[in-house]
């Protein structure tokens, strides 16, 4: 398999491309063996496409399923969660059936020491011989249940490890299931989770802020120098956002080139410091790549805030953001805008919003 497509190839060849590399290696036309085709034969995802080119010819379903998960977990939530109460219910199972057979072999422990008893009972027919056969009964049966405790209770303990694991399995798909595969940022998914959290309690409402980002002019980018550089670029972009910041300020890709920040106990004009810090980073970075070099920049972005407090509801809050993100755009990009500044009669046409 070519790990990538030529740098002219268009969006229908890649199609054609990625249908015929799947039939030639036997793979199945499911949506989500295509999805992981067309990422890396698209060339956008290196370590996918080394993966894939490791299947070799013939990959099982399994194995597939597997780089799925671990590249698109968003996409595989019924599969991975499935495979999860599968485990989950043989585990239960087990337990169960172990249970039932301590049980039984309890109730037998506990029959022996009623006959054993019943013969101590009867002082006419002891006898030191009995006694002993008694006694040697006892030990034996009291030994036996001693020893099936002990193996009760460590295979318990290692179905409780094996729960862990499940536990622990379930919860790094969690973690996927919120993360964008390309920038490794929260995606829209987290961020929605995370704005809706702001107006759950006061505190919220009264320290935290919204900044929204988008490049300038991506498409432009993208058309002239292919989805692989634009790549590129959102990765870069999305390393100075994490590393600009402080580690308890939430950062996402929330789709395309739009990336957001929800601020936590700073003022507004201290967000709109921490803004303007990230745009002038990104303005200043140089967007290099090829053989010969090439120079992809210069690449600005646009921003725009608004504290929580302005804002009735998580909605309320990011149209509001979205607004003064427009205003940045229509005044020129490569600037930041806060909704405070924004002139309540100019609100009617903030709906006109087009990225570009």
């Amino acid at each position: 398999m070519q790990p990538a497509v030529a740098p002219g190839e268009s969006g229908n060849d890649l199609t054609s491309t990625v249908v015929a590399t799947m039939r030639q290696m036997g793979v199945m036309g499911l949506p989500r063996n295509y999805e992981i085709f067309y990422e890396a034969l698209s060339g956008t995802n290196p370590m996918l496409s080394l993966e894939v080119i490791e299947l070799g010819n013939r990959p099982t379903q399994e194995r597939l399923d597997q780089i799925g998960q671990k590249y698109f977990a968003q996409n595989h939530n019924q599969t991975v969660v499935e495979k999860a109460r599968e485990v989950i219910a043989q585990e239960l199972e087990d337990v169960a059936r172990l249970l039932r057979n301590e049980r039984t072999h309890l109730e037998r422990y506990g029959q022996i020491l009623d006959q054993t008893s019943s013969g101590l009972n009867n002082r006419d027919l002891l006898s030191k011989e009995l006694l002993q056969k008694i006694a040697t009964a006892m030990s034996m049966a009291t030994t036996s249940t001693i020893d099936h405790g002990r193996q009760v209770a460590q295979t318990l303990d290692e179905k409780s490890s094996e729960l862990e694991n499940v536990k622990s399995k379930l919860e790094e798909y969690k973690r996927l299931a919120d993360t964008d595969p390309l920038t490794h940022l929260w995606n829209r998914r987290a961020f929605d989770k995370e704005l809706a959290a702001i107006y759950n309690s006061n505190n919220g409402i009264m320290f935290k802020g919204l900044i929204l980002a988008d490049i300038d002019r991506f498409k432009e980018i993208n058309d002239r120098y292919g989805h692989p550089v634009g790549d590129k670029i959102l990765k870069i972009i999305a390393d100075i956002f994490r590393t600009s910041v402080s580690e308890n300020m939430f950062v996402a890709r929330t789709g395309g080139e739009e990336f957001v920040l929800v601020v936590d106990g700073v003022s507004e004009q201290s967000t709109l410091e921490i803004a303007d810090h990230i745009r002038v980073l990104i303005e200043q970075t140089q967007f290099c790549g090829g053989q010969p070099s090439v120079n992809y920049g210069p690449v600005t972005v646009s921003m725009g805030i608004c504290m929580a407090s302005e804002a009735e509801s998580a909605e309320d809050l990011y149209t509001k953001a979205d607004r003064a993100l427009y205003r940045s755009k229509i005044d020129g990009r490569n600037r930041v805008t806060r909704f405070s500044d924004i002139s309540p009669r100019a609100g009617k046409n903030w709906m006109l919003y087009r990225k570009d």
